[in-house]
């Protein structure tokens, strides 16, 4: 029998899992919207899947991509169906401090294999902008936040000030998931391997380091927090859980550099992004 079933709700694209005579994949499909150009978000997915897919990186492997509208009124595109355990929690409970430690070391290769990938031979080299990264997602965040205000915050309006007087002199440029967390990743069930990287509506061409000082809030994130759930206030020893400097400096290790003197500034960027989502998301509630 064929199963069809909805992951979620997102806010540009829907997701579905498709059970059919032993397979089992995924669709996603753009939702219309009349002020975007059709098939913008979902072909860039499935080019930076196909690519990374062929460099090594796991993701779900892509099987094929419709641009015609008239299908299923909408762009989509077709991936095999990745099952294992995806954790909404950066403290992993469900597993032993060995497998912890041993799932975040995991986390880091992944991350550093995304970001050692060879733009050229990927072709991905036109895949976003070449340059100042930073800069434009500091005012595109800016703007953002702007857009949602609603009353003055001094932390906020703090760094709105400090970050552009703090830019990096210089940035690398590979490919950047953009949104690189925990419950982005399907866990093998039985070993610590990551089976795919998921979420990479964000992704373009950027500095790495952003990504990294994105992956470490969950450290700094308390318990409650549900995007996901950190782990700022448990004993990270006791749980196997390596800290944010162990963590980077595995993530460096991997990818043969070294950390920023300046990553304090990336850490404060991620925290400003974050900041700016849920004062969106503030602003949404009280519209009701």
């Amino acid at each position: 029998p064929l199963v069809l079933r909805q992951f979620g709700r997102g806010r540009a694209a829907r997701t579905f899992y498709i059970g059919f005579g032993g397979r089992s994949l995924v669709l996603k499909k753009e939702l219309p919207d009349s002020q975007l150009p059709p098939g913008p978000a979902v072909s860039r997915e499935y080019r930076v899947l196909k690519a990374l897919s062929e460099a090594g990186v796991p993701v779900p492997t892509v099987l094929a991509l419709c641009e015609d509208s008239s299908t299923l009124g909408a762009p989509f595109y077709l991936m095999e169906h990745r099952a294992g355990h995806i954790y909404s929690d950066a403290s992993l409970p469900a597993l032993l401090p060995s497998q912890r430690g041993a799932a975040y070391a995991a986390m880091s290769r992944v991350l550093a294999k995304i970001h050692s990938v060879d733009l050229r031979a990927a072709r991905l080299q036109d895949y976003g902008e070449r340059g100042n990264y930073i800069q434009q997602q500091v005012d595109s965040w800016t703007k953002q936040y702007r857009a949602v205000e609603t009353h003055v915050i001094p932390a906020m309006e703090r760094l709105i000030k400090w970050l552009p007087l703090h830019f990096p002199d210089s940035q690398e440029v590979t490919v950047v998931h953009g949104d690189f967390r925990v419950d982005n990743l399907v866990f093998h069930p039985d070993r610590p391997e990551i089976l795919a990287v998921l979420g990479w509506k964000l992704s373009t061409l950027g500095d790495p380091i952003s990504d990294l000082a994105n992956n470490c809030m969950a450290f700094f994130l308390p318990p409650h927090f549900n995007t996901p759930r950190g782990s700022a206030r448990w004993d990270r020893g006791h749980l196997g859980v390596p800290t944010a400097e162990e963590y980077c400096q595995m993530y460096c290790g991997h990818r043969g550099v070294e950390l920023p003197v300046n990553f304090h500034f990336y850490m404060a960027f991620a925290f400003f992004r974050l900041a700016a989502v849920l004062q969106g998301r503030y602003k949404s509630s009280l519209a009701g």
